[in-house]
């Protein structure tokens, strides 16, 4: 009995190839190559639950996507913003955990590692911090939804 349980917890994680890996994959590029990394907001809008929220180790609590949308669009992805900030993952750190419900996929709780980079006034970019991220991800009839961020551990 104990093997068994010890081998359904070594397999808790799905595979790279799976459905809902590459699901959320996708999910996280559209999330941060697009809308963090180029400031097309669009993914944001359809990809973020309403009753969003985002735990920052160093900037502090959003709690709501429109918080959320007002920070991107008033911070970040302001046109008198000079810093022009970049995400990129760092390869192999992506994980994927299904959550079930009765035997039904009802969300995922996805995780990693990312490195940011930053440029300033146009000036050539320079490595920022790295970081670990959690995300809770929560499958309606719509399709998936970020609902909570856990964005820690930054390092210079």
């Amino acid at each position: 009995m104990y093997l068994l349980f010890f081998f359904l917890q070594t397999k808790a994680q799905v595979p790279e190839t799976s459905e809902l890996f590459l699901t959320l994959k996708t999910n996280d590029s559209l999330l941060f190559n697009v809308g963090f990394n180029q400031c097309d907001i669009s993914p944001f809008e359809k990809l973020i639950a309403e009753d969003f929220e985002f735990y920052h180790d160093k900037s502090g609590l959003m709690e709501s996507k429109d918080a959320f949308m007002k920070g991107i669009t008033n911070g970040l992805c302001s046109v008198s913003n000079p810093t022009k900030s970049r995400r990129e993952l760092v390869a192999g750190s992506l994980e994927v955990f299904p959550l079930y419900n009765n035997g039904a996929l009802y969300g995922a709780i996805q995780k990693g590692e990312h490195k940011f980079f930053e440029s300033v006034n146009g000036n050539p970019e320079s490595k920022g911090s790295i970081a670990k991220f959690t995300h809770v991800w929560i499958k309606d009839e719509l399709g998936w939804k970020i609902k909570r961020v856990l964005s820690y551990d930054h390092k210079m």
